[in-house]
């Protein structure tokens, strides 16, 4: 399976005929695997979901493995490829679809060349122009920039609009944004990305499902 950026004919439609992004959802940092499955399995099955990151912040590789096993399960029971966060090493042997570099294109190029041409491989690039051109170029499937609304977190770095908007313009490789989304966000990003990639924004709320479906509705409002 391959993450691909929707064309024409698979994309939905707004008022205005423009092709809308795709969703690319996310993990929490932290799931209870006797919950989490289940959750994911909701939101899943009411929203047409392109990829799921498992984005975990243990660096325990028991929790790691076990955790891919039932995401993995739950995912490609819906035909959602699913790719993990850093760990390259993982890919192959958790029977992954690919993995999401967070450190621009430093090692794009690499995990392309252990992995193959049919894994997913993507890179986030935070702000930066340049790093999302070097690792299209170096083989990234997408490149990813973020976050795209306010937080404290990081350098405070936030990747504006007019980013987004001379990307979908002048490069063919597809491009996701993330981080800190909000519905004035999505509507303003819709016409320049070809994904959004949410998942805090969801999770940390009392019916994931219902808050995805206000957020991704931002795309026709």
């Amino acid at each position: 399976m391959k993450l691909q950026a929707p064309d024409e004919k698979d994309r939905k439609m707004a008022d205005t005929d423009m092709e809308l992004p795709q969703l690319y959802l996310v993990t929490p940092p932290e799931l209870e695997l006797s919950l989490f499955p289940d959750q994911l399995a909701r939101v899943l099955d009411a929203h047409d979901t392109a990829c799921l990151r498992l984005s975990l912040a243990t660096k325990d590789e028991d929790r790691i493995m076990r955790a891919a096993d039932t995401c993995r399960e739950v995912a490609h029971a819906r035909d959602v490829p699913i790719v993990i966060a850093e760990h390259a090493l993982m890919v192959e042997r958790l029977g992954l679809d690919g993995v999401h570099l967070g450190d621009g294109a430093r090692r794009v190029r690499k995990t392309r060349d252990d992995l193959g041409n049919d894994a997913i491989v993507g890179a986030f690039c935070n702000a930066s122009r340049h790093d999302g051109m070097t690792a299209g170029e170096a083989g990234a499937d997408y490149v990813s920039f973020g976050p795209a609304g306010s937080t404290g977190l990081g350098d405070g770095t936030q990747a504006e609009a007019d980013l987004f908007d001379w990307w979908s313009k002048m490069i063919e490789v597809p491009v996701v944004a993330e981080g800190a989304l909000t519905e004035d966000i999505i509507r303003t990003l819709t016409p320049f990305t070809d994904f959004f990639a949410i998942g805090e924004e969801i999770w940390r709320t009392d019916d994931p499902s219902a808050t995805l479906a206000r957020l991704l509705g931002a795309m026709t409002r």
